[in-house]
């Protein structure tokens, strides 16, 4: 009879889909022609449930690995512990001409044993294994009648082969749920033929691209501004981010191009924000001089003011903060100030002054002569009561690389002071010193001669300045915005927080 088998351990060959499994018999339903193993062990692996059910059509192979004496009182349940085989090894059991079966004993294969554990009480608990397909009934008549005639084979190692289909996967089933219940989900479930099943793998990659994300996230906010939502307050809303320098509310287009000059610009500058600043020429430039100082802004004040923003200038291009503080005494600065005879080189003077000020060794170049202008006389004055040093002669100036030149040599009118020796002596000693140089408030004309500067100061409104000017920065002397309009300059201040903007070629 088919129950004489239960407590026997078989290994089942269910096809290359879903592999071997091995356990303990547990049940053999002539009826229904389901065999079910408990504790099954899957391809070697112990599975996650207790007990499986096959079907004859799920079978391909089934091999018997050991069973039970006569006198063995372990029960179906009781634990037991043997070495489980791979699929092909062991006794192969078989139908023989007379009808009793043969026996074909082969080696055990020297795989790793397995262990099947104790089968606890599964009243609650029970597992089937999904149909695929209706499978016939005298197939599995037909092995149970040989198990049933190899019963005095029970002490060998057997083996029960057979063909069919591969095996489904495993369901659990939960108690309270008839059989036919349960067969019927699974049939909703998993009834589907294999055959339909499509061989090609899905394109997710083109798939993917077929999705505009944009596209869709624009009609999405557009749907929600329309509607109202976001300002309804959605749980899904983010509040929105602004920079540092962005306006949370909402103004009028800004306006880049707010200075306007009479005349067309031979060369446009624009700030950092994007602003236009138009060059000037320099007969409008002394025009604008000449009425603020009719105005108010006399030489002296216009001389403060540049003195007071070059060195700001100078001390940013020296280190600013990270060199000039009481930490670093041992590593201040030197400056070499080169004046000529004029306003420019006054203007080189007040800068000097404010340098020293601030603790910065200032070597001051300025040629001897007889009579001086008053405005440079009065900065002398004040330059002497400093720690800065005066020298007339190019042999006083260091030897030693400078960290800063400030160029004040050069003039927009006297250009005969560039064939004086003294001038050209200077000018070669700069370009041999290699240190950076500053040009405050350079001319349009550029001579062979002539200092390189890496930056250059404008006042008020640039110059069309060329090549040899380096970087330009604009500073503001303080004229009032009536000025400019009073000499046909439409002006807005181009500054906003600052006294020193730098300057881009457009």
């Amino acid at each position: 009879m088919a129950t004489d088998w239960l407590g026997s351990i078989v290994s089942i060959n269910c096809g290359e889909s879903l592999g071997v499994y091995q356990g303990r018999v547990s049940a053999v339903d002539q009826v229904s022609q389901t065999i079910s193993l408990t504790r099954p062990f899957h391809n070697g692996v112990k599975c996650l449930v207790p007990e499986v059910t096959f079907r004859a059509g799920d079978i391909t192979e089934l091999k018997i690995l050991e069973i039970p004496g006569p006198g063995d009182s372990r029960q179906c349940g009781d634990l037991q512990q043997s070495e489980m085989g791979i699929p092909g090894v062991g006794c192969q059991v078989g139908p023989s001409q007379n009808g009793t079966g043969k026996v074909l004993k082969k080696p055990i294969s020297s795989s790793a044993p397995q262990n099947i554990p104790r089968r606890t009480d599964m009243k609650n608990q029970d597992v089937i294994i999904s149909p695929q397909q209706q499978c016939s009934k005298s197939y599995m008549d037909r092995h149970v009648e040989t198990l049933t005639q190899s019963k005095g084979f029970r002490r060998r190692h057997n083996s029960w082969s057979s063909s069919s289909r591969h095996p489904n996967q495993v369901t659990p089933k939960k108690s309270g749920l008839k059989n036919g219940q349960m067969k019927s989900k699974d049939d909703e479930c998993f009834g589907d033929d294999i055959d339909e099943i499509p061989d090609t793998d899905f394109d997710f990659e083109g798939n993917l691209a077929l999705f505009d994300k944009a596209a869709v996230f624009e009609e999405i906010e557009t749907y929600e501004r329309r509607s109202g939502t976001r300002s309804r307050g959605t749980p899904n809303e983010k509040p929105a981010r602004y920079r540092h320098d962005e306006n949370i509310l909402e103004s009028e287009p800004i306006v880049y191009r707010r200075i306007v000059v009479p005349q067309n610009a031979n060369k446009e500058f624009c700030t950092d924000s994007g602003l236009v600043v138009p060059s000037v020429s320099y007969e409008l430039h002394k025009k604008l001089l000449s009425v603020a100082e009719k105005h108010g802004l006399t030489l002296e004040r216009r001389l403060e003011m540049t003195g007071v923003c070059a060195s700001q200038m100078a001390l940013s291009l020296l280190g600013g903060p990270n060199r000039l503080n009481p930490k670093n005494v041992h590593q201040r600065p030197t400056v070499a100030l080169l004046c000529g005879p004029h306003v420019k080189g006054a203007q080189g003077i007040s800068c000097g002054r404010h340098l020293s000020n601030h603790d910065v060794h200032v070597i001051l170049f300025l040629p001897n002569f007889v009579k001086m202008l008053e405005s440079i006389t009065n900065e002398l004055n004040l330059f002497s009561k400093t720690q800065g040093q005066q020298v007339s002669s190019v042999k006083d100036l260091p030897d030693t690389p400078v960290d800063l030149v400030i160029n004040c040599l050069d003039c927009h009118e006297n250009a005969f002071l560039r064939d004086q020796p003294w001038y050209k002596a200077v000018v070669d000693w700069a370009n041999q010193n290699r240190a950076p140089v500053l040009s405050i408030d350079p001319p349009i004309s550029e001579m062979e001669q002539g200092i390189d500067a890496k930056w250059s100061l404008a006042l008020g409104l640039p110059l069309p300045l060329g090549e040899r000017a380096g970087r330009v920065y604009l500073c503001d002397i303080g004229i009032p915005q009536k000025v400019f309009q009073e000499v046909g300059i439409n002006y807005h201040s181009p500054f906003g927080c600052k006294f020193v903007i730098p300057l881009h070629s457009t």
